[in-house]
Formats: C-alpha cells, sequence, structure tokens
C-alpha cells in the first residue's frame, strides 16, 4: 500500500525558539512580512541571515 501524507523535507525545522515582542517591534514586523510578501517568521530568518553575514565579514 503506498504512503499518504506529506514527504519527508531534506532539511526539517527541528527547533522551536519562542521571541516576545512589544507592540512597537511586532507592528513594524508584521508591517516590513506584509510589504516584503513574507511571513513573520520568513522575515525573522532573513534578519538572522544578515546579522550571521555580518559577523563573518
Amino acid at each position: 500500500m503506498a504512503k499518504t501524507g506529506r514527504p519527508v523535507c531534506g532539511d526539517p525545522s527541528l527547533h522551536k525558539v519562542t521571541v516576545r515582542l512589544t507592540d512597537k517591534e511586532y507592528q513594524r514586523l508584521k508591517a516590513y512580512a506584509e510589504a516584503n510578501n513574507q511571513t513573520m517568521t520568513q522575515a525573522m530568518k532573513q534578519g538572522i541571515d544578515l546579522v550571521y553575514q555580518s559577523m563573518n565579514r
């Protein structure tokens, strides 16, 4: 019988991080994500990448 459900991801997201934001920070993140057609998670991951890149210069 064939397997059903979602296929296994090549690089699964195994770790969960929780961040508390002020109302102002939340609104800024939400506005940025909407303006760039991203989810808030995608915007935060992009920010993490930018910080990491600036460390390795």
